[in-house]
Order: C-alpha cells, then structure tokens, then sequence
C-alpha cells in the first residue's frame, strides 16, 4: 500500500490515553442522556501538535454547545483516544463503539491509518467524520461510495492550488523551478501536480533539481547544498511536519533563498514555527482551509481565534477548522434527521442526511458532497512579514473551494489535471 501525506502514524510515539466519563448511550433511551462523540487524533510524535489543535478546537465548540441545548437537545461528551499506527488505532476505534457506546467517531489525520479504520467503521456500521483522513491510495479513491465514512478534502487541494498560484504570482519570473517533498506519495504526486500544471499553461520550465527527505529528516544540509548549487529561480516544497521550519532556517543561512520565489502550499500547518527571522516575503503561503488573519472573517472564525490565541499563546491552523467542521456537520445531520423521524435518529437516518448540507465552519461555508468527500474553502497568497506577529501573514488572498481544486467523483486525477475545469 502506499503512503500519502497524511501517512504519518508510524512516526508518532505512543501517548497517554484520554477518555471522557463511562456513560453509556443507545437510540432508546431518553433523550436527556449524553450524546457521547468519540475523537481519535494524535497528540504526540511529528504531528502531535496538530492532533492537540483540532482537539482544542472541537471542546471548544462542544462548549459553545452545551451552553446552546448541544446537540438535538442532548449535551455532547466527548470520548478521546490517541491516533498511531493503524492497528493500534483499529483497536481504540472497537473500544469507542463497543465498550464506550459512542454515537460517532470524529478525528483521524492519517489517510494510512484511516484506510485501515474506514472499512472497519463501515463493518461495524458506525458513522466515522475524518478531519483530514482520506481513503486514497495515492490519487486513487479507494472507497468510492461509503455508507457510514465522512472523508476529507483530497489530499493534493493544497498543491493544485499553489501550482495555480505560482502562475498568477510568478509568471514569467522564472525559468529554473527546483523541488523538496516528502518522500512519500504526496510529496510526489504533488510535485508531478506542479509540473503537469505547468505545463497545461504553457509555462516553460526546466527543472534542475527534485530532493526527497524522508519524514523526520532534521538534518537537511545535503538537500540544501544541492537546491543551491542547481541555481533554482523557484522552489516548490510541500514539506508540512517539523523538517519544513528546520528547512527554512537551515536554507536562510545558507542563503538558498536569495533571490528565489518559493511556493509552500501546506506551509500553515507549521505556522507558529516559521519565524520571521529565516522566512523572506512573498512566499505562495498555503493555510489549506482556515486563514487564522483573515480581515473579512466571520464572527465565529473571530471568536475562536481570539479565544484560542488568547488561552495558547499560538495562531491556530486548519486542523482546528476540520475539527469544528466534522462536530457542526454532524450536528446539523442528526437534527435534519431528527425533524424528518420526528425522533431521535438512527445512525443510517443521520448518515443519509449529511451529504449536501452546508454549514458555517470557522473558514466559511462548507458541505459533504453526495459521495461524502468534503469541499471547503482554501486559502493562499503571497506573504507578507509586516505585520504584528512573529510570523508571516498573507499579503493578499486567494480562496478557492475544494470543488475547483478536486477530482469530480469517479475521475482520474491526472486526467482531471490535464483536462478538467480550473479556477483560472
């Protein structure tokens, strides 16, 4: 099976386990019971961080919601276990809908780990909303039509759309383009995505130099060193864990970036760690689906990020804004279920009912399409560091929907790269 960029379980160590209280549920039962939502996320090793951004943000919103009847009038409890490796995260998944009784699972980063989880959720017929888990092998949907699994955005969204960009931005201001991707299949697919882009818009370009760290990688002295000698004008990466800061602190003093445009596309998940120290300006910046700066944001975006920022000390990034997304979806298919039953739903009742709602989420509006595959508004654009943080914003603002930036069900991505409708 291949690896795809969310593949990154195996690189987390274990953590300690954290569940909310032992109450039990069933559809039966009165309605005043808690309505218990299971979340599996990681909380340590490379992505640990993220993990504890998203988990941040849904106790955040089921807060909000108890305070407002919670969900069909029943108070969430939250149930939390540590996203892994997949066979260790299969069995927390059992644990959740067996032993705690959950009504849904939320969570998941890792589409490796999530490919092991989705079948499980469909056999055990227990409604799974990924965060930012997909079923891809590679570009390849490997669960095209899932009765009780709720998927992410794609995981290429980000670099087709900073491929985009670097042709609105950049255009006839480079010549020589050199990559550094993870070396696994997101990096390549992305990396393949940027060129195939290119090409379709009669950019023409030589490509000196394509560098493949592996996960985890601190020391990136070598790949610097040869980045540097091939003379890039432009340098694509879609490193997103801990190696991206390091890169960019280690290419900044070896001056790899003098003088060189760059395009990060999944660059906002390391946000509080790209220091306006080492970062140069007018870099494509990529915050996926939630611009934590936003200056025409929503009431709900501007309550959370104050709220987060004041209590963390720290922006927060698009993991926060799955989180809330899967928790407000699923809120608005149980209650459409419950009013169409005149009772409290079951799981199938709520499963039919999510797919083509759209919801409010801190990013904007968002819904699952017919294929329960999420489309969302990302955000991109050159950065700026004139600004009151110690890291880069955006300088301006490109947002483009998940619908622009995706496959359509059922087709081939690279046909779809090479032949289907672009948002320019």
């Amino acid at each position: 099976m291949k690896l795809t960029r969310r593949d990154f379980s195996r690189f987390a160590g274990a953590g300690v386990l954290a569940t909310a209280g032992p109450s039990v549920f069933s559809p039966a039962i009165a309605q005043n019971t808690p309505l218990k939502i299971g979340i599996i996320a990681p909380r340590s090793g490379v992505v640990g961080t993220a993990g504890e951004c998203g988990i941040r943000a849904v106790q955040w919103a089921a807060e909000r919601l108890n305070k407002d009847g919670g969900i069909g009038g029943r108070r969430i409890e939250l149930a939390i276990e540590e996203e892994t490796s997949p066979k260790d995260t299969i069995e927390r998944f059992r644990r959740l809908i067996l032993q705690e009784k959950v009504e849904a699972v939320h969570g998941l980063l890792s589409t490796g780990v999530s490919l092991g989880v989705a079948p499980v959720a469909e056999e055990e017929q227990a409604l799974l909303v990924m965060w930012d888990g997909t079923t891809q092998d590679g570009v390849k949907e490997m669960m095209p039509n899932p009765k009780y699994v709720f998927r992410s955005t794609d995981n290429e969204c980000e670099a087709v759309m900073g491929s985009l960009l670097a042709i609105k931005h950049f255009k006839g201001q480079f010549k020589k383009v050199a990559g550094i991707n993870p070396d696994y299949s997101y990096g390549r697919n992305n990396w393949e995505a940027f060129k195939q882009i290119l090409a379709r818009y009669g950019v023409e370009a030589e490509f000196v130099a394509e560098q493949w760290p592996k996960v985890g990688t601190m020391d990136l002295t070598s790949h610097i060193a040869a980045l540097k000698a091939s003379k890039p004008d432009l340098i694509f990466s879609s490193m997103l864990f801990a190696d991206l800061p390091v890169f960019m602190k280690q290419g900044h003093a070896a001056g790899l970036f003098d003088g060189v445009k760059l395009v990060l596309p999944a660059a906002g998940w390391q946000i509080n760690l790209l220091r306006k120290e080492f970062m140069p300006e007018g870099i494509i910046f990529g915050h996926n689906t939630l611009y934590f700066d936003h200056p025409q944001a929503s009431a709900l975006q501007k309550a959370f990020v104050q709220d987060y920022m004041d209590r963390y000390k720290e922006a927060p990034h698009w993991e926060a804004e799955r989180a809330y997304f899967a928790l407000i979806t699923y809120k608005a298919g149980v209650e459409a279920a419950q009013k169409a039953a005149g009772k409290w739903p079951t799981k199938e009742q709520v499963a039919e009912a999510m797919p083509g709602l759209e919801v409010e989420s801190f990013g904007g509006k968002g819904r699952f399409r017919k294929d329960k595959i999420a489309e969302q508004i990302f955000y991109q654009g050159p950065s700026t560091n004139n600004n009151k943080y110690d890291f880069p914003t955006l300088a301006s603002i490109d947002s483009y929907s998940a619908e622009q930036l995706q496959k359509p069900p059922g087709v081939d991505f690279w046909d779809w790269i090479k032949n289907g409708k672009m948002p320019v």
